[in-house]
């Protein structure tokens, strides 16, 4: 018999700039409890009573200062944040968004020392960590890449107007 499991709600939210093609990427501080020094994009746990889009919005004013709009979604997402056990069990949605006005200004909170906009090539130098994170950022930047291109305008705009929630 399964048992039904119990998860952590997180969301992820690639930043990209369409005029010049760039992500924003994101070092994690040294001194954060998992991860120090990796790249990587705005994450962030779901709060309780929260619901995906909040989080996600929540997340970026937090770390960045910033509003977004969501393009797309990139996918789910399921790890284990440190050892693998219940209480470190996230499932999560991964959004691709753009600054949701050309004003809003990039001020990295204490999570992060570091950022950079990148092209998907210059990515590619910036993420040399052998690690489970970076491999994460990288699949993510992968099919942010082909969904970019195989996305219709119209369902780009779809989203920015809807939003991800359905009630």
């Amino acid at each position: 018999m399964t048992t039904i499991g119990r998860f952590l709600g997180g969301v992820a939210a690639l930043i990209y700039r369409p005029e010049d093609e760039r992500y924003l990427l994101l070092r994690r501080s040294a001194e954060k409890d998992f991860g120090g020094g990796v790249w990587e994009c705005v994450t962030g746990r779901v709060d309780q009573g929260e619901g995906f889009e909040a989080a996600l919005h929540r997340e970026v004013d937090e770390e960045l200062g910033a509003r977004v709009e969501v393009e797309l979604v990139i996918g789910t997402t399921h790890f284990y944040r440190g050892a693998p056990g219940a209480d470190n069990e996230l499932i999560g949605v991964v959004c691709l968004c753009r600054l949701a006005s050309s004003v809003d200004q990039i001020q990295i909170s204490q999570e992060h020392d570091a950022y950079r906009w990148v092209n998907a090539v210059e990515a590619q130098t910036l993420l040399n960590a052998g690690d489970a994170s970076t491999a994460w950022i990288e699949g993510v930047l992968r099919r942010a890449e082909m969904l970019r291109r195989l996305a219709p305008p119209e369902l780009r705009q779809a989203y920015r107007q809807m939003g991800l929630e359905l009630g």
